[in-house]
């Protein structure tokens, strides 16, 4: 027999002082969002980018349609408006004795000089180039008779080409000189106004007494 000392088994702990209240709640569940799986960063990136390449594609739909819509009637690129234009004063330019008044638009010539020029004006007054004047006729563009009315936009942008062809001498070094354009309405078209003008013009009245072109 072991004569070593056992200790006593320790007793039970008293127990605990009952509350004075107890409170009882049925226990909180969870909500169905709380149950939901958290978005993850990436998942919230790829939703970003399908957005955002979704956008895209509407935007750039909207966009060619809008393009396709404006671009109705133009003539497409690197093609050539059908037309004469014309640089070179080719004789006869208005008939001789100048200078002739009441000249009307479609009786101008390539190279014909005007006092007192007014392109709004319905008649014009034609003078020799080596007396006092206020513009020149110095490039135009014809269109074909057959040809449906282009549109404004066209039509200046025509003679915007036409001014930037005309080939000018020496002679317009001498003076201060602005392009003027002219180009017909669709009434006028309708009439038969097929041409398109480019002119220089001085802004300081009757100041040119030469030619300006070659």
């Amino acid at each position: 027999m072991n004569n070593q000392d056992v200790p006593p088994k320790p007793g039970s702990p008293p127990p605990a002082p009952a509350p004075e209240s107890v409170s009882w709640s049925q226990p909180q569940t969870e909500t169905e969002g709380a149950r939901r799986k958290p978005v993850t960063k990436k998942r919230a990136f790829w939703i970003a980018l399908f957005v955002v390449v979704l956008l895209a594609v509407i935007g750039g739909l909207v966009w060619l349609a809008l393009w396709l819509n404006s671009g109705q009637g133009a003539p497409e690129a690197g093609e050539e408006t059908p037309g004469v234009l014309e640089t070179t004063i080719t004789p006869p330019a208005s008939p001789l004795p100048l200078p002739r008044e009441g000249v009307t638009p479609a009786e101008y010539a390539l190279g014909d000089c005007f006092a007192d020029f007014d392109p709004e004006a319905l008649a014009s007054k034609v003078v020799p180039c080596d007396a006092p004047h206020s513009a020149q006729l110095v490039a135009v563009f014809r269109y074909p008779e057959d040809g449906a009315y282009p549109g404004a936009e066209e039509l200046k942008a025509k003679a915007l080409e036409a001014c930037q062809a005309a080939k000018l001498g020496p002679a317009a070094n001498e003076y201060q000189l602005n392009y003027q354009r002219s180009f017909p309405s669709d009434s006028s078209w309708d009439s038969g106004d097929r041409r398109v003008d480019c002119y220089v013009t001085a802004p300081g009245g009757n100041v040119i007494n030469a030619s300006v072109l070659p």
